[in-house]
């Protein structure tokens, strides 16, 4: 009896030692126990079905159909990567992929399909340097990465490859945004960045993330210069969060006396949460966001207009405001917010497509595609403002039907117009110029657009 009861005694005693060691290795688990799905860029779900011991599998739907009041006539969307068709069904982004551990080997890969693997790559004037064309390379890749887990401190993860980026706060992935339609700061900042990065976790609540890279949101280098950067990222309880990202880096193609900085800074904010509650409201959250940066040097001079010789003013500043509310049970959510940004010399306002593109064509890195290009010289102003507001229906964590109406202006012609950026019919093979039925037409660009867009987003 007494052999029996000392057996149980000493098991009784492993498991408490078990179950001790277990909660004290979560304990020091980075951001362990706060709930993050809340966050605007952040994945909504608490747990994934496709989750196994080395590997936790991801797969996504990202759909839309919109119609534009200018009701173009080739259907084309500008300013924006989250769109671009309008008025028809669109698949902007298919992705199928997942993360892997092993030992302390850790990767993720994550293709993409649909527009958003040509509207993302034709930003990217990287692959105009040298060979083996960028651009198609990695067209179908969104995230492909491999590294290392240190267990020092609370963790130090090393990764080489392409990675999402953290600057304009939202996410890559329209699946885990309050907004469909980004706004300024984070449509014209950078969705991912390719290199290497160091993830140190000095904290439970804080992880200090610096940089190497090729540059700004580029898949090669635009000069012979790498690009630097980080990120810190502290959220003291589940509640809040604060981030700021920080970059420099040469990224004017050809001018390398011409540096960039950027700085990128949110607070995000749950002020109200009864997720228990049967009726009304279950939570509200905030998020705010602001953005500056300049370009100096090679005829450009920041924040200061200057002389002949150190050229115009080239900056970016920006801000975003959205407030989110949750109800019926936190199936229900409505948002509202907008913003505003300048950028004289346009060197990150995302380029008209069409007629009025400006990027390099097919033969020639140093001409125009379109023959009416959008200029972005020096000293050429852009500002501009947008405000919307969804209601979106959540009957799962895995599944959204989004409904959004959204407002854009700038204070130059811009956006798609009735009469379209491709040609007179809206056809990519009908003629215009001299010699053609259509000696005059030049593309239609306005100031103003007003978009309704259905979405659903699916995410496994």
């Amino acid at each position: 009896m007494k052999t029996q009861l000392l057996s149980i005694a000493l098991f009784a005693s492993a498991l408490t030692a078990f179950a001790q060691k277990k909660d004290s290795i979560k304990s020091q688990i980075p951001f362990e126990g706060q709930d993050w799905s809340w966050q605007n860029g952040n994945d909504r779900r608490d747990s994934s079905v496709l989750s196994s011991k080395y590997v936790t599998g991801c797969i996504m739907v990202d759909a839309n159909a919109n119609y534009s009041g200018a009701n173009p006539i080739d259907h084309t969307v500008v300013g924006s990567t989250a769109m671009a068709r309008t008025n028809e069904m669109e698949v902007s982004c298919a992705a199928i992929g997942g993360d892997f551990t092993y030992n302390g080997a850790r990767g993720r890969i994550m293709t993409q399909f649909g527009t958003r693997s040509t509207v993302v790559p034709r930003n990217d004037l990287s692959p105009y340097r040298g060979q083996y064309d960028l651009a198609d390379a990695y067209r179908y890749i969104s995230e492909a990465y491999g590294g290392y887990h240190f267990n020092v401190m609370h963790g130090i993860n090393v990764d080489g490859g392409m990675f999402m980026s953290y600057v304009g706060l939202n996410s890559y992935y329209q699946v885990e945004n309050w907004e469909y339609q980004a706004s300024y700061t984070s449509d014209n900042t950078p969705w991912f960045f390719n290199g290497i990065r160091v993830q140190i976790f000095p904290s439970k609540t804080l992880k200090i993330e610096p940089w190497l890279i090729n540059g700004w949101q580029s898949y090669g280098s635009f000069n012979d210069m790498p690009g630097f950067g980080g990120n810190i990222t502290w959220c003291p309880n589940e509640n809040i969060k604060l981030l700021t990202n920080d970059y420099y880096g040469s990224d004017a193609a050809g001018l390398v006396g011409r540096h960039r900085f950027h700085s990128d800074n949110s607070f995000l904010a749950r002020y109200f949460h009864k997720p228990k509650s049967k009726k009304g409201i279950t939570q509200m959250a905030l998020s705010a966001t602001v953005d500056f940066g300049f370009e100096k040097g090679d005829g450009v001079n920041g924040f200061k207009n200057g002389d002949s010789l150190q050229g115009p003013a080239q900056n970016f500043v920006s801000w975003m405001v959205y407030n989110r509310i949750w109800f019926g049970h936190g199936k229900w959510a409505w948002c509202v917010g907008g913003g505003w940004m300048t950028n004289p010399g346009r060197y990150l306002v995302l380029a008209p497509t069409g007629d009025a593109s400006p990027f390099p064509n097919q033969y020639s890195p140093t001409q125009a595609a379109g023959t009416h290009p959008f200029t972005e010289n020096p000293g050429d102003q852009f500002w501009g403002w947008d405000y919307s507001t969804n209601i979106s229906w959540m009957p799962n964590q895995s599944v959204e039907f989004r409904l959004e109406y959204v407002h854009r202006g700038s204070n130059v012609n811009y956006f798609a117009g009735p009469g379209g950026v491709t040609s007179p019919t809206g056809y990519t093979t009908t003629a215009f110029g001299p010699g053609t039925a259509y000696p005059n037409w030049a593309p239609d660009l306005v100031k103003t657009e007003d978009r309704v867009i259905v979405a659903v987003l699916f995410r496994l």
